[in-house]
């Protein structure tokens, strides 16, 4: 579909990931010190020794964050949080980030001292050193931008291409919690400028709601596979939602995948929330996004040792190359798995 202003091919047209594949099909490393580039969590850079891990992250306002029900504190750590889960999906250790803000003359010192107090809590939280970034001025709003650096040894990297078929594909938390709370308060929001409702219908959801406003990263979980000799044969941190996340995987592994219906971990405020919006649990859980929870691969030899680690569920397994992406119903029933992934507005 050509734009209607310009008669050039309309970005909707191709979504986020063919849009990323558009721009960097043409892109080639001129250094040697480039072992990977676009398409993974994080940049590997080999300055010689252990490896460096790069990623950036970028949150605009009206598409990530709506300031009228997200604290100008909350922001600020989970900035932080998004742009250090890429380092961590990638078995690497976060070391420092460098705070990128375009502010709009509307901020005062003091909103922007609150930002600072969510970074400042994340980085002390997460073990990582603010080192650096850039202030400019905005004429359509906040803009944060973050690059994170962290570390990984050679042999202990993972990416995302190193599935195989019969692999177990693992994954920690659970799913669609992030959208949901983000779904609640979009209602309380409308109602507040429709109706004037000043006192949002929040109570019994306070758990989703921490998942959209204050997310954590499960740290703790990377820490029992390399106690327990598990090295994931793929991993990713799930951002763009479980299904976008997976077949990610699957595509640069060159295989197929089948998840079970029954085995999605789903939260009883999530599956209560979606049952208010008259949605399918499932629906949020493959499909929202923000998770920002642990997905890998696991030989199959390493099935008891997982099932040892109670922060990890086994939810299907890896097929061959073009079986397809399914997902399996409690009757048999097979769904075909879909990708979504242009950023939400918030």
């Amino acid at each position: 579909m050509a734009d209607s202003e310009t008669g050039g091919t309309s970005i909707s047209e191709l979504g986020k990931f063919g849009l990323i594949d558009h721009l960097t099909k043409k892109v080639v490393p001129f250094n040697k010190t480039t072992v990977t580039g676009i398409g993974d969590d994080a940049s590997v850079i080999d300055p010689g020794g252990s490896m460096t891990l790069v990623s950036t992250d970028l949150l605009l306002e009206g598409i990530h964050f709506n300031l009228v029900y997200t604290p100008l504190k909350h922001l600020g750590y989970k900035s932080v949080l998004r742009a250090i889960s890429d380092i961590y999906a990638m078995n690497g250790n976060p070391g420092q980030v460098l705070i990128s803000l375009g502010i709009s003359s509307r901020f005062t010192v003091e909103q922007i001292d609150e930002i600072y107090e969510g970074i400042y809590l994340a980085c002390e939280k997460y073990n990582v050193d603010l080192v650096g970034g850039d202030t400019t001025s905005s004429l359509t709003g906040l803009t944060i931008g973050v690059t994170a650096v962290g570390t990984v040894n050679k042999e202990d990297i993972i990416k995302r291409d190193g599935a195989h078929p019969n692999d177990l594909i693992c994954v920690t938390g659970d799913y669609g919690a992030s959208f949901m709370g983000l779904q609640l308060l979009e209602r309380e929001r409308k109602l507040f400028e429709k109706e004037k409702v000043t006192q949002p219908d929040l109570a019994g959801y306070e758990y989703i709601i921490g998942k959209q406003l204050k997310p954590e990263f499960p740290v703790s979980t990377l820490a029992e596979l390399q106690k327990a000799c598990i090295k994931p044969s793929s991993m990713i941190d799930v951002s763009d939602g479980l299904a976008s996340d997976l077949m990610h995987i699957c595509k640069l592994s060159d295989t197929g995948c089948r998840i079970f219906y029954s085995k999605i971990p789903i939260d009883y405020e999530t599956s209560k929330l979606a049952e208010e919006f008259n949605i399918d649990p499932i629906v949020p859980a493959l499909n929202g996004g923000e998770d920002y929870e642990l997905l890998f691969t696991v030989p199959l030899d390493m099935l008891e040792k997982i099932e040892s680690i109670e922060s990890i569920k086994i939810i299907g397994h890896m097929t061959s190359s073009g079986t397809g992406y399914f997902l399996v119903g409690d009757d048999g029933s097979e769904v075909t798995l879909s990708a979504q992934g242009w950023g939400k507005k918030k």
